[in-house]
């Protein structure tokens, strides 16, 4: 943690006042949290379920700095395309295989797909938009890490012209 006095926050001082903020932990640090929880399904195992009706997860961890959350996919189940706001983030494969797509920024067309399997992670800093699914006939279980924890999501819808704005979903209300 940083002690963070408010004059750095705006501009002038307020004798006596300071706050604490979380560091932000790095896509290197985020890769190395999720890589070493996946390769541990014995510290996870026991609670991972897999639902026909809707993406299954479940927060494993929740720190000042960062949160863990454990995922299950059955094949078809996809987040849809989304962010993870200021947070950045990383993601590795504990079982099976999911595909990552992305698009570039200001652009529609074409849609980056790209194939993450067991043992893979995937890091990405704030604001990073994509869409994580099943294309596989098997099962999946990914690990998640967000740095600092997660406090909204923007969901988009993909148009000719790119992605669109279509919600924000906030922590505490809608998961």
């Amino acid at each position: 943690m940083t002690l963070v006095n408010d004059t750095a926050l705006v501009g002038q001082s307020r004798p006596g006042r300071t706050r604490l903020t979380p560091e932000r932990l790095g896509e290197a640090r985020l890769s190395q949290i999720v890589t070493a929880l996946a390769a541990r399904p014995g510290g996870w195992g026991d609670v991972v379920r897999f639902e026909a009706g809707r993406r299954w997860y479940q927060r494993l961890e929740l720190a000042d700095d960062h949160e863990v959350w454990l995922l299950s996919w059955l094949p078809g189940q996809s987040t849809g395309f989304h962010d993870h706001g200021r947070a950045a983030g990383a993601f590795a494969v504990a079982q099976g295989q999911v595909r990552e797509r992305t698009v570039a920024a200001g652009q529609g067309q074409p849609v980056r797909n790209l194939t993450v399997a067991r043992g893979s992670v995937r890091a990405f800093g704030p604001h990073y938009a994509h869409d994580v699914v099943n294309v596989s006939a098997e099962p999946a279980i990914t690990v998640h890490a967000y740095s600092p924890p997660l406090t909204a999501m923007r969901r988009f819808k993909l148009t000719g012209s790119g992605l669109v704005h279509t919600a924000t979903e906030q922590a505490a209300q809608d998961w």
